[in-house]
């Protein structure tokens, strides 16, 4: 079952009149703001200097994890990664041979471990190589949504250049700027509304955990929660009034 999680943010004028109105779907109790957020999202950054081959996904589309996004053009790369390789296997064969006259008393111990020595410098060639290639590819960190598009196929990327936007939109955080007063009572499973603008829809939610520290000049606190059951249709950025009442 899905399970999606909200961010709220107190509005001071927000205790009115006007929410003790009949029509108001919280039913009038104090509400402060709330807006939804993803719990993971990041931007994707190049960390080669090469030009974008394929850019596999676009802003709307969904993909797992995993799924390649970024394809960077890495012939020279993977050159170096066959180069090492084959200086990798000749410098185990050297070092196989050297070993063989060594036993036959041919050359001294001292040219098998000089072979041995080249052999761990080939694998770390080696190493370096495939770490370097390895970046020509980045894949997904988890399932999720393109959200923003910063770079474009055949263009040049730079270390550290961002590439892609992305969140997981399944996983909807709650971030709460709860009066800090409330800790006597606010609690994890405590249970509240909220009435989302988008939808028009009122969900049944629950706090899942409390910050670790109180602002000591506005005296809040972060409070994170998340809706009860499955909500398909809420995406991040929605926004809408949650009624956290006191208890009686």
């Amino acid at each position: 079952m899905e399970r999606v999680a909200l961010a709220i943010g107190i509005c001071a004028a927000s205790i009115t009149p006007a929410f003790a109105q009949p029509a108001d779907p919280l039913g009038g109790a104090a509400e402060i703001r709330a807006q939804l957020t993803a719990r993971n999202y990041t931007t994707l950054s190049s960390e080669a200097s090469a030009r974008i081959d394929r850019i596999a996904t676009r802003i709307g589309q969904h993909f797992s994890k995993g799924d390649l996004l970024i394809a960077f053009d890495c012939v020279t790369q993977r050159a170096q990664v066959a180069r090492a390789g084959a200086v990798a296997t000749q410098a185990d064969k050297t070092a196989a041979i050297n070993q063989r006259l060594a036993n036959l008393k041919s050359i001294s111990q001292l040219e098998v471990d000089v072979s041995r020595a080249e052999v761990e410098k080939a694998k770390a060639e080696l190493a370096i190589a495939e770490a370097a290639a390895s970046k020509c590819e980045i894949a997904a960190p988890f399932n999720g949504i393109t959200v923003e598009q910063k770079a474009q196929a055949f263009q040049y990327a730079t270390p550290g250049q961002p590439l892609l936007e992305i969140l997981d939109d399944r996983s909807l955080e709650v971030e709460l700027i709860a009066p800090s007063r409330w800790l006597a009572w606010l609690k994890p499973g405590y249970g509240f509304q909220v009435h989302i603008e988008e939808t028009d829809k009122t969900y049944a939610a629950e706090i899942t955990r409390v910050g670790g520290r109180v602002d000591p000049v506005s005296q809040t606190i972060k409070v994170f929660g998340e809706i009860r059951g499955p909500a398909a249709e809420l995406m991040a950025g929605m926004s809408g009034r949650a009624n956290i009442p006191a208890p009686k």
